[in-house]
This record gives structure tokens, C-alpha cells and sequence, in this order.
């Protein structure tokens, strides 16, 4: 993954937010009803939900590099390209509605899911930093193909370090999304759910993957 892969990841967040709004609009607008300072608790929210994507990016980073220390480097090497700029297509498939092809993605990760979920009832209503933050750590375990797809983009990294990064720069574009739809939950989720705004933010992700795609079949 070269250097603009951090702004690729940040941006497939970004316009992947219909996607955010849709699986985590609910608990975000719940998170704090009622309860005062809400910015600072959809922050901590938002925080704890990001530093769980830079753990899980910590951990394919790190299977990704290990990975390449097997025989035969260069084909290692190509064979996750090519996941990950698939995935990119399946995801923007996935948001134009045409295809159920990340479905199977989120069904893997239903078993961690059906452990954490029970945790996730302490801490609601949450009505402090201290209830928030922990929310969005287990809450960054939902299964999701929007995340898994950038997660295949980082067992490209070649260490957990640049891994974590770029689950991080993946989840700094879902921040504004969900930051937004805990705020103005109603306005919001009227807008991403018009059709225009899936439609286009699915053929951009879909140009990642393509493009991608391009450039691995030039080599």
C-alpha cells in the first residue's frame, strides 16, 4: 500500500458514511438522549470506536508482514493487492445496492460480535466520558464491510505500526459521518439515504478498486 493509500482509506471512510450511518446511526443517536454535553460524549464514542479499527489494523498489519516472509515474496505481495482493490469493488458495489458481496464479510464476524454485544448494555444509556469511551471500543467490533473492506487494504501495510495507521486515517473519514448523526440524526440520515448520494459514493469506491486493479494489471 503506497503512501496515498492513507488518503484512499480516509476517503472510502468518508463517502462510505451512508454505509456508517445506516449500521451505527441508531446507537450513536441513543448514545446520549437526554443527557448534557453531548459532543463530549459522541467524541469519546467516536474515539474509543477508531482506536478499536487501529487495533484490528495492528493485527492484519502484522499478519500481512509476517506473511512476507515466506518463499516467493513478490507473489505474496500481489495476491493481497489484489484482495484488497477487490474488496474496494465489492464495497462500492455494495453501496450502489447492486450486490450483497461484503454480506458474507459481516457473517464472519458474528461470533466476536455475539460475545461483545452483552457488554456493550453496561454502558447504556451512557451519560459520561467514562460510559462512552468504553462503547465505542466494543461498538468497533460490529460487523461491518465497510471495515472489513479497509482491513483488507491494510494487510497490505508492512508492519502493525503502518496497519494501525491506516485503520486510523479509515476511521477519521467515518468521523464526520457519525460525529454528524449523533448530532443531527434525523436531518442526516435523510440526506445519505437519498439515492443520488449512494449511487455517487459507491462509483467512487468502486473507481478505487478499479483503478487499483489497473495498475496491478500494468505490472
Amino acid at each position: 500500500m503506497p503512501d496515498s493509500g492513507y488518503l484512499a482509506l480516509f476517503l472510502v471512510g468518508l463517502l462510505g458514511g451512508t454505509h456508517c450511518v445506516g449500521m451505527c446511526g441508531g446507537i450513536v443517536g441513543a448514545l446520549s438522549l437526554g443527557a448534557p454535553g453531548r459532543w463530549r460524549l459522541h467524541l469519546a464514542y467516536n474515539i474509543g470506536r477508531i482506536a478499536s479499527y487501529a487495533v484490528a489494523g495492528a493485527v492484519v498489519g502484522t499478519l500481512g508482514a509476517a506473511s512476507l516472509g515466506f518463499d516467493g515474496q513478490v507473489p505474496v505481495r500481489l495476491a493481497l493487492y489484489l484482495l484488497a482493490n477487490l474488496m474496494l469493488v465489492a464495497l462500492g458495489f455494495y453501496l450502489l445496492g447492486v450486490s450483497r458481496a461484503l454480506a458474507f464479510t459481516e457473517r464472519a464476524g458474528q461470533r466476536l460480535w455475539r460475545r461483545l454485544q452483552p457488554l456493550t448494555r453496561r454502558f447504556l444509556p451512557a451519560r459520561s466520558v467514562a460510559q462512552a469511551f468504553p462503547l465505542g471500543l466494543l461498538w468497533g467490533w460490529l460487523p461491518c464491510g465497510l471495515v472489513y473492506s479497509a482491513l483488507a487494504s491494510a494487510l497490505t501495510a508492512s508492519s502493525a505500526g503502518r496497519g494501525a495507521l491506516l485503520m486510523l486515517a479509515f476511521g477519521l473519514g467515518t468521523l464526520p459521518n457519525l460525529l454528524l448523526a449523533g448530532m443531527l440524526l434525523s436531518r442526516l440520515n435523510e440526506f445519505v439515504r437519498r439515492p443520488v448520494v449512494r449511487t455517487l459514493s459507491g462509483l467512487l469506491v468502486l473507481g478505487f478498486g478499479l483503478y487499483g486493479l489497473f495498475a496491478l494489471m500494468r505490472q
